[in-house]
């Protein structure tokens, strides 16, 4: 950790490293009339051990965002850093060796293989690499995200929750450095949807994990630590210790308005 000053001197609370960082990050799509700029030199921080929820209208960049800096998409300019390492410029290979080895994903679609058991497809992606999971680790994440008992369960014989739960442990297993979710609880009820939040929030807190996801649900922010906004492919607003109220009176503001240009 390191810890900043406030302006006039006084000493601020430890902050956390970055896990992940974009510096002046643009995304453009097309050229001449079908131009489209995604995201306009975006500048963020995602500190370690923190559960951050990114939120926009739609077609404000949230997504773009996230992929890009996850190395799912490239960049038109700028940087996106996870830990130490450049992703613009790495090589597909080094880039599919840094997701499988050093990120976790959750998507809307759990994307779990229907052949193989819960367990099967939590270490797929550490049998693919030819690792060996962590045991005590494995059973950790199991017993957080409360699998314990359908471990032998293929995903047919599952509830949604349930499959949801078996790619959060999948995306945990690995002890990744950086977790993103692209509205994991988006086709979850909200039974469902408030039980895979509650796990994510307790692999922050209990785990140590570093979560990002997108969202669009103010309920689903809620779990975060902090809310960055986008509109229009740039960040307006920051939100710490959000709550569902805060996060919606927010997006209020943000309908039919332009973000400030600097």
């Amino acid at each position: 950790m390191t810890t900043t000053t406030h302006p006039g001197g006084t000493p601020a609370a430890p902050t956390r490293e970055a896990a992940a960082r974009a510096t002046d990050l643009s995304k453009v799509y097309g050229q001449g009339e079908t131009r489209v700029v995604a995201l306009d030199q975006v500048s963020v921080e995602f500190r370690a051990a923190e559960f951050t929820a990114i939120m926009g209208p739609s077609g404000s960049g949230k997504s773009t965002l996230m992929h890009c800096m996850a190395g799912l998409d490239t960049v038109s300019s700028g940087s996106a850093r996870l830990g130490d390492t450049e992703l613009t410029g790495l090589k597909d290979k080094k880039l599919t060796q840094l997701r499988r080895d050093r990120i976790g994903f959750i998507f809307q679609a759990f994307n779990l293989l229907p052949t193989l058991t819960a367990l099967e497809n939590i270490t797929l992606p550490m049998d693919i690499a030819g690792r060996k999971p962590d045991r005590e680790w494995l059973d950790n994440v199991v017993r957080t995200v409360g699998l314990g008992d359908r471990l032998t369960h293929r995903p047919n014989q599952l509830s949604g929750g349930q499959q949801q739960r078996v790619a959060v442990a999948r995306a945990l297993a690995a002890k990744p450095e950086i977790i993103f979710g692209d509205e994991p609880t988006g086709n979850l009820d909200s039974r469902s949807g408030a039980e895979v939040l509650g796990f994510l929030r307790r692999s922050v807190s209990d785990l140590g994990q570093t979560v990002v996801m997108v969202t669009h649900d103010p309920v689903a922010a809620s779990y975060a630590d902090r809310v960055i906004f986008l509109a229009d492919g740039r960040i307006v607003d920051d939100l710490a210790d959000p709550t569902a109220d805060a996060v919606l009176d927010r997006m209020k503001g943000f309908d039919g308005q332009q973000p400030a240009r600097s």
